[in-house]
């Protein structure tokens, strides 16, 4: 069985699923699109080859087996995108919960359910279908669960709209003892630079006390002002516009001082390494065009405790 132990973002991890780039299929129609920057990219031509995606991916599994982590990766569904598993579920302590996504992506959990079998069956827990969360719009950070939502009144127009407020109050019931603090995101179905598809998309922890952030991801100021205030202003690194598009805040920690960042991120990684952090840079350039990176390939299921 797994044990599974996930309480936060950046403690040394143990076991992770990373999605998959083999088999992803020919480039999607503009109206197949789940997101505006992979419709930018369909449209100009310039949507990523699958060749260059695998050599992004593999040079990720690269690092993940230097570190001795376990890596597990999903079953193989031809012509078929299983690149990001955080969307497709999520763990918090030892509870595995799937995500309800897209209609159109859950043969992607069907592809890793011989790993949710090797799970305590009443760890494992699925949300009715009216509650919408995916797990880039989850962050643990110990006592406090973050979660990324969408509080417009037209939610139901917004195929970037991907965890709702019955989603928050979700986690709620399922975790009382933990803080829930809910962040009203920017969405936009045209506009990629004014999207945060996901929490992670305009913030995410580093180490033990840094984070990477976003201020105009966030709909409301005081949200912006509330991680300030927990994290401190001089231990957060501020993203540009042009950054966050292209997912600066997207990055991942194997360990409190190891992080896994895109080798173009010249400014995030000088920042990273003057904290103190090793970083393991790699291309994933191309996967950036589908407006996900790094944490939104992986999975974690086993971290050390905090």
């Amino acid at each position: 069985m797994l044990e599974l132990n996930i309480k936060n973002e950046t403690t040394r991890l143990r076991a992770v699923v990373l999605g998959s780039a083999i088999h992803n299929g020919p480039t999607p129609k503009a109206t197949e699109a789940y997101d505006p920057k992979s419709l930018e990219h369909i449209l100009a031509g310039t949507y990523p080859l699958e060749e260059d995606m695998v050599n992004e991916m593999e040079a990720f599994n690269k690092v993940l087996k230097k570190y001795n982590v376990t890596v597990f990766r999903p079953e193989m569904i031809e012509n078929y995108n299983q690149i990001f598993t955080r969307d497709i579920g999520f763990v918090i302590d030892d509870v595995f919960v799937k995500s309800n996504i897209l209609p159109e992506r859950e043969r992607e959990l069907d592809a890793i359910q011989y790993i949710i079998d090797q799970i305590d069956p009443k760890k494992v827990v699925r949300p009715a279908e009216e509650v919408h969360i995916e797990g880039g719009d989850v962050i643990l950070w110990n006592d406090y669960i973050f979660i990324g939502t969408y509080k417009g009144s037209d939610y139901k127009d917004y195929i970037t709209a991907r965890t709702n407020l019955q989603g928050v109050q979700f986690i709620r019931d399922l975790f009382p003892n933990k803080i829930v603090k809910e962040f009203d995101l920017v969405k936009s179905k045209i506009e990629a630079r004014d999207n945060a598809l996901h929490l992670d998309c305009c913030f995410q922890p580093v180490g033990k006390d840094k984070g990477i952030i976003y201020k105009s991801g966030f709909r409301e100021e005081a949200d912006y002002l509330f991680l300030v205030n927990l994290f401190g202003k001089e231990n957060l690194f501020h993203i540009t516009r042009d950054e966050m598009y292209n997912m600066n805040s997207n990055i991942f920690s194997i360990d409190t001082d190891v992080v896994v960042s895109e080798k173009n991120f010249t400014r995030l990684n000088n920042w990273l390494r003057g904290n103190g952090f090793v970083v393991e840079e790699i291309p994933y350039a191309e996967i950036a065009k589908q407006e996900g990176l790094l944490r939104c390939s992986t999975l974690p299921l086993i971290r050390d405790a905090p």
